[in-house]
């Protein structure tokens, strides 16, 4: 047995028995353990729970263009405007180009030595008037119900405050009494110095990421189920801080002293990435978000989980203070 020599019989604890059948009781309480184990830690550690395989959606791709792949509602109506607007800009900047280009060549002092002298043409100056006001009014027609949409707040599923510090984000979900703070992995507050150090990287991976997360993935992660109206309540501790998820389609400035909102209907299971989108200090960049949809029943276990574990809002202040002068 690999060198160690098993216990001496006892007939009180079955000792007698064969030794192929101690050996096997000896494998069952291994195993036994060891699932006791997994089932402490995913109490201890709801975070690491709520990793499981999900699929990365909302990322930046380097030298990509475009929108990352819509994961809302919201998203998706941003982005049809947006080709929408495409149809419009794109012949109006053409016109214009080829009217400037038109000019210069037909009426420089080459080809037109003796301008004309009228300074007026009222039939020219009501249709610059008129067709400029029938473009916005048509575009404000499709933009306005879209702004009102993202603007109009409704009862959240889940309600979450948001609080923005130098260079972090703390979470309280509202009415669970679940508060944490996220960091970047290999932010100095997780033991990194904003580099990507083979140390860093080793993180990223134990935390299910690879390099190419770096800058984008936090050491815990906004946790939140699929399918349910998600309310962000967006504040900031000390400077203006912006909370913001392109994939969402969601952006809200946090003011200190103001609490504003967003919402959002996550439709797909996965991990969206985000960024704060304030200048907000020397390591503004360095203060990414992590969101990750899961299904309802394993938010519902994540919950459980982190009501028991480390994230009772009892063991965490919603909101780290941080001096603002120790920028200076």
């Amino acid at each position: 047995m690999n060198g160690i020599l098993p216990p001496a019989a006892d007939p009180e604890q079955g000792g007698d028995r064969p030794h192929h059948e101690r050996e096997k009781d000896m494998r069952l309480t291994t195993a036994m353990t060891g699932l006791a184990a997994a089932f402490a830690a995913s109490l201890a550690a709801p975070a690491a729970f709520a990793q499981q395989a999900l699929e990365i959606i909302g990322q930046p791709v380097n030298g990509a263009m475009g929108f990352q792949p819509a994961g809302s509602n919201i998203a998706r109506d941003l982005q049809w405007l947006d080709g929408m607007l495409l149809y419009i800009v794109v012949p109006i900047v053409a016109f214009v180009t080829a009217l400037l280009i038109y000019v210069i060549v037909r009426y420089n002092s080459k080809s037109n030595p003796t301008p004309a002298r009228f300074t007026h043409n009222s039939p020219l100056e009501v249709a610059w008037t008129i067709v400029p006001i029938v473009i916005l009014v048509f575009i404000g027609a499709f933009s306005l119900p879209v702004l009102f949409e993202e603007q109009r707040i409704p009862v959240g599923d889940v309600t979450i405050k948001a609080t923005g510090f130098q260079w972090a984000w703390a979470y309280e979900y509202v009415d669970e009494g679940v508060a944490f703070e996220s960091y970047m992995i290999g932010s100095p507050s997780t033991g990194g110095d904003n580099m990507l150090t083979p140390e860093v990287e080793k993180e990223l991976v134990e935390a299910g990421y690879t390099r190419e997360q770096f800058l984008l993935a936090t050491d815990t992660a906004l946790v939140v189920p699929v399918g349910k109206t998600i309310v962000v309540q967006v504040t900031g501790a000390d400077v203006i801080h912006s909370w913001k998820i392109p994939a969402f389609g969601v952006m809200q400035d946090g003011v200190p002293g103001r609490l504003a909102a967003l919402w959002f209907t996550p439709e797909k299971e996965g991990i969206y990435f985000g960024q704060c989108s304030e200048l907000c200090g020397q390591m503004h960049a360095y203060m990414p978000i992590t969101v990750k949809v899961v299904s309802e029943a394993a938010y519902a276990e994540w919950l459980a989980g982190a009501k028991t574990g480390e994230y009772q809002l009892s063991h965490l202040e919603a909101a780290k203070p941080v001096d603002v002068a120790a920028n200076d």
